[in-house]
């Protein structure tokens, strides 16, 4: 059992001067994070596919206990709405993900708010998708001539590779939803976006995975105690193989407790410098801070 608390991204300007301290180099910035937390979203390579010498970069500036979550890219999710996208995922598995070695933790998948529940396309897409970095190692060999020259496609060895879905459409609020997300061992993404987009608590693997973005305005509104206290309690309750009793379910009765589950949380409300203080403050309440 692992719980990681950390940031969507750490590259942002209004946070220099504040939670960087005044002067440090912008090359430095991911290392002073990474020895704050204990986890970082990657989410540049949702806006274009990064190169390996950046995951290799990434890899070398954090501790050896670091890990990186993988924010697929938007031309998947958002532009080819999951269909037809057996080349465009290789092209991302291909783009050095591989590089980070024991780092690579779970790989974000965020669907747009225009894109409804379609059982079939999820079905499809979920079949395509690597378990391990030796099967997205072969899958990424199937790139196409834009990756000629720039392709990272071995793994140092062969691990799990986790998958999770963040949903942003009402028609996704059904039980064949999270029947169908068991079924292929994806985890829901736990989303607070005060109130926006769907909340869904059912546990669907071994994995939960949390995006606050802010429970009053997105992106933007922080978190006082009191909802760091309830995100914590919840958290610990996750971790500990439960599920909280008040969990915004959709399949009935909580699935068996288990001995074995991970918690990922991510703070994405980076535009008033929130994020990194609300990351460290909820990982001092749950005792997983990084290590001095």
């Amino acid at each position: 059992m692992t719980i990681r608390t950390g940031i969507s991204g750490w590259r942002y300007a209004p946070w220099r001067g504040v939670f960087y301290p005044a002067g440090l180099p912008q090359r430095s910035e991911l290392e002073y994070a990474a020895s704050r937390l204990t986890s970082i979203e990657i989410n540049g390579s949702f806006y274009a596919l990064q190169k390996p010498e950046n995951f290799q970069a990434w890899s070398a500036q954090t501790p050896d206990d670091f890990l990186f979550s993988i924010k697929a890219p938007r031309f998947i999710t958002h532009m080819k709405k999951l269909a037809d996208v057996r080349t465009p995922v290789a092209n991302f598995l291909a783009s050095g993900v591989l590089a980070l070695g024991p780092k690579l933790g779970p790989m974000l998948w965020q669907l747009p708010p225009n894109l409804g529940y379609d059982a079939d396309r999820l079905t499809s897409f979920f079949d395509l998708l690597p378990r391990s970095t030796a099967a997205a190692a072969a899958m990424a060999t199937e790139h196409d001539e834009r990756l000629d020259g720039r392709a990272w496609t071995t793994t140092d060895a062969d691990r799990p590779l986790r998958h999770v879905l963040e949903v942003r459409h009402a028609t996704f609020e059904t039980p064949s939803f999270v029947e169908l997300m068991r079924e292929h061992d994806v985890g829901i993404v736990v989303a607070d976006a005060g109130g926006r987009w769907p909340v869904i608590e059912d546990v669907t693997s071994n994995l939960v995975y949390l995006r606050l973005h802010g429970d009053k305005e997105l992106y933007a509104s922080g978190y006082d105690d009191a909802s760091l206290d309830r995100w914590a309690a919840r958290v610990r309750v996750w971790a500990d193989g439960g599920e909280p009793a008040d969990a915004k379910r959709l399949s009935g009765p909580a699935v068996p407790p288990v001995a074995d589950r991970d918690v990922f949380v991510y703070f994405d409300n980076d535009i008033k410098v929130r994020a990194p203080y609300d990351a460290m403050a909820l990982a001092a309440r749950l005792g997983v801070g990084p290590r001095p």
